[in-house]
């Protein structure tokens, strides 16, 4: 599984205009093969500060997502940001859930 984060720090007089293209890309882009998440968070202090949280199946649906006119729209906000977004992809090679949790607690 890959796990892409992304970090925009959007102008204050840009922040409607960005949270309204974010919240438009998320039911079409998590119809794209591959996709297991796509999630839109704000900073509840800053407001401005948006995080993209984007979970793939394989790298070769990411890297299709990366090359689509869909990611070409997100990269397309940066006239909207207060400085140039950041991005991190992470392999990731294993997940525990809950019950790792319960059988450290003793549960």
């Amino acid at each position: 599984m890959f796990i892409v984060r992304i970090t925009m720090k959007a102008r204050m007089e840009k922040r409607t205009e960005m949270m309204q293209t974010l919240l438009s890309m998320i039911e079409p882009t998590e119809k794209e093969k591959g996709c297991l998440s796509y999630n839109v968070f704000c900073d509840i202090e800053g407001k401005t500060v948006f995080n993209l949280i984007e979970e793939w199946e394989t790298r070769e649906d990411l890297d299709h997502h990366i090359r689509s006119e869909r990611f070409g729209v997100l990269l397309g906000t940066k006239s909207l940001l207060a400085k140039p977004l950041e991005m991190k992809i992470h392999t990731v090679s294993n997940s525990e859930g809950a019950e790792v949790v319960n059988a450290l607690r003793g549960k």
